[in-house]
């Protein structure tokens, strides 16, 4: 597989901008490669006039749909930001309130499949919000104030049943073998 498409993947699953020496990092290159390799990957997309655009802002890169598409885009994303939550979505929502601030491997584990796409969506729709982690640690989501606003409530522990559901003895014990196979 060639480095554009080994950092195409990794952008296409990242929930923001990566830099060119975090893509170096993940791929294992040389940061002089991936320039190039980004660049050649923004030149396939104007190329073939694909739907998709690489973008580059303040030394950091993201995958994102082509502007001749901003109005069909716009559409649907206001379609899906202001329809009802899927039942995956539902679901992502409730371990982000019970278990927040959570870091997305470990919602991932909990799931059991890739949540990048249900955590954008929560993102547009103000339900969560994303904290950096500290230097080299992945970001943290929690609810926000809006989400609690609308549930009636001032605090993620006043949710039902919060003491219970928040620190589950079997939970615990299956992240922190989790934690252990990710070390």
């Amino acid at each position: 597989m060639t480095l554009a498409a080994k950092l195409e993947s990794l952008l296409f699953v990242a929930v923001k901008p990566l830099s060119a020496k975090d893509l170096a990092a993940l791929s294992q290159a040389k940061a002089s490669e991936v320039e190039a390799a980004l660049a050649e990957l923004g030149e396939s997309y104007r190329s073939r006039q694909s739907g998709l655009a690489l973008i580059e802002s303040n030394g950091r890169y993201q995958i994102t749909t082509a502007a001749e598409n901003a109005d069909l885009v716009r559409g649907f994303l206001q379609d899906e930001t202001s329809g009802e939550l899927s039942q995956p979505s539902l679901e992502a929502l409730t371990i982000i309130a019970y278990r927040g601030p959570i870091a997305k491997y470990e919602l991932e584990r909990i799931r059991g499949v890739n949540c990048s796409l249900i955590i954008r969506n929560l993102l547009l729709r103000g339900l969560i919000e994303e904290k950096s982690g500290r230097e080299g640690q992945d970001s943290l989501y929690s609810v926000t104030p809006d989400f609690l606003r609308f549930l009636g409530l001032s605090r993620a522990p006043d949710l039902p049943d919060y003491e219970r559901l928040s620190r589950h003895e079997s939970l615990e014990s299956f992240l922190a073998s989790a934690e252990a196979d990710k070390a």
